[in-house]
């Protein structure tokens, strides 16, 4: 068993996946039921100085993406501070309280959470362009409370530019990323209704939101030496490792968890341990920014093929638009002249029979 521990400011985690601020932890009920499904850390539902109107509906799933026109708490402050923080803080992991958005809500609320929070993190999710909103906001939560402060940003922005004046400012830690959008889905069996209350319009999470987060977070890691908190399509173990080689110290989940229940936080902590038992690594630590020390790949040759572990499944010869592989004896061969060295192919295959020459 590899030890999956890892520590986010001052705060001490049994493993790196914790909850991102959202439905599952809507309420203090919501957080004791993530955390009995295995979170390691529970982030709240962001609440600002009023209770948000929330449009309804207001979540669809898509499987390979999710939209939500979700806000931020549709619980009133005094609702969370007088009984939800409460019941969060005795499921006995810790706590981390978001709240948005300005700088003037931030010092207002963020004494008020103080007895129940190990953190604040801050949502900048309708913060423009200019950082300085953002730094002011980071300003206020730390004069106010002392605590750790993680700054949320959102795929809106120069993101290195942005989490270096976060760091500036003073924040201890980057979340990255919110959801994406505005975006849009139609119900074509039904009239072309569309499917998200409010505008209609939704915002992207799911796992068409990961590889978006992935350059945010391995672009983040580059430029700051603060903690990095991944979020944005986490539902597995390794899309953990994944983003962990791109620099994150740990992940936040809440598609998953609406989609697939409470207990995912701790099966996917389970196939972290897995894999990294299965690969030879002591601690989660060891996988940590890997990524970051390669260069990008440059490939000038064909792939290298391995017969012996091809299937004869076809994919990489359905793929290969310049018909360069094809099937003989439910066995891949390859034309080295038609190879354009795109590179798909390595991607296509399952059981590794094509790989990166060199």
């Amino acid at each position: 068993m590899a030890d999956l521990s890892v520590r986010v400011c001052n705060l001490q985690l049994s493993h790196p996946v914790m909850t991102a601020a959202g439905p599952p932890v809507r309420n203090g009920a919501g957080g004791l039921a993530c955390a009995a499904g295995g979170a390691s850390a529970l982030v709240t539902k962001t609440i600002s100085i009023a209770a948000a109107e929330v449009p309804q509906p207001n979540m669809a799933d898509f499987r390979a993406y999710f939209l939500n026109t979700e806000l931020w708490s549709e619980l009133s402050p005094e609702q969370w501070i007088e009984t939800e923080y409460s019941k969060v803080r005795s499921a006995g992991v810790p706590v981390i309280v978001s709240l948005g958005y300005t700088a003037a809500e931030i010092a207002a609320l963020a004494p008020r959470v103080l007895p129940f929070a190990d953190a604040l993190e801050l949502s900048t999710h309708y913060i423009g362009e200019d950082v300085k909103p953002m730094q002011d906001a980071i300003r206020a939560a730390k004069d106010a409370t002392g605590l750790p402060v993680l700054l949320k940003l959102s795929p809106f922005r120069d993101i290195q530019e942005a989490a270096s004046a976060a760091q500036t400012a003073g924040a201890d830690g980057i979340v990255a990323i919110n959801s994406f959008g505005p975006t849009l889905a139609i119900d074509i069996e039904n009239g072309g209704r569309l499917w998200m209350g409010g505008k209609g319009y939704g915002w992207l999470s799911g796992p068409a939101l990961k590889p978006i987060a992935m350059r945010a977070v391995y672009a983040i890691a580059r430029s700051v030496d603060i903690p990095v908190i991944a979020v944005g399509g986490v539902s597995r173990g390794v899309d953990v490792i994944e983003f962990l080689m791109a620099g994150a110290t740990a992940v936040q989940v809440c598609t998953a968890a609406i989609t697939k229940g409470l207990t995912v936080f701790g099966k996917i902590a389970q196939e972290v341990d897995a894999w990294l038992n299965n690969h030879g690594y002591r601690t989660i630590a060891e996988t940590r920014g890997m990524a970051l020390q390669r260069a990008a790949p440059v490939m000038d040759l064909p792939p290298v093929v391995n017969t012996e572990a091809c299937t004869g499944c076809g994919l990489c010869v359905t793929s290969c638009v310049y018909h360069a592989l094809n099937l003989h004896n439910k066995k891949i061969q390859l034309t080295p002249d038609l190879c354009a060295a795109c590179g798909l192919c390595l991607s296509r295959c399952p059981t590794n029979a094509l790989r990166m020459p060199g």
